[in-house]
């Protein structure tokens, strides 16, 4: 709930609404609208609906809504996790090599002893 609340405070900060205005539009208190935003109230299907339609969105789309800043900066967390993973990767083959030469080596060995 508290990332939904985020979403819906980003939304109303990009309109320029203030709680009371939201609240006012959803017919609801302004501390309930707060509660709302803050994740500490649950929201049902009717009123997720009510505040989609304020926001001019399906539910679908606002419960999938994400900030672009906020995505770039897991896509970019992501690409450096991938970046680890393949140089981990490389690591991985360059000992997987190093322990075939060996054994090969080993090998050698024991055919000329």
């Amino acid at each position: 709930m508290k990332t939904l609340g985020k979403k819906i405070r980003l939304l109303r900060h990009q309109r320029g609404w203030s709680q009371e205005d939201v609240a006012k539009r959803l017919d609801i208190s302004i501390p309930a609208f707060s509660k709302i935003e803050t994740g500490i109230t649950d929201i049902n299907l009717s009123r997720l609906e009510q505040i989609s339609i304020l926001f001019e969105m399906s539910v679908v789309q606002l419960l999938t809504f994400n900030d672009a800043e906020q995505e770039q900066k897991y896509n970019s967390e992501l690409d450096a996790v991938i970046k680890k993973l393949s140089d981990r990767e490389a690591e991985v083959i360059d000992l997987q090599k190093k322990v075939i030469e060996l054994y090969e080596e080993l090998r050698l060995n024991k055919v000329t002893a």
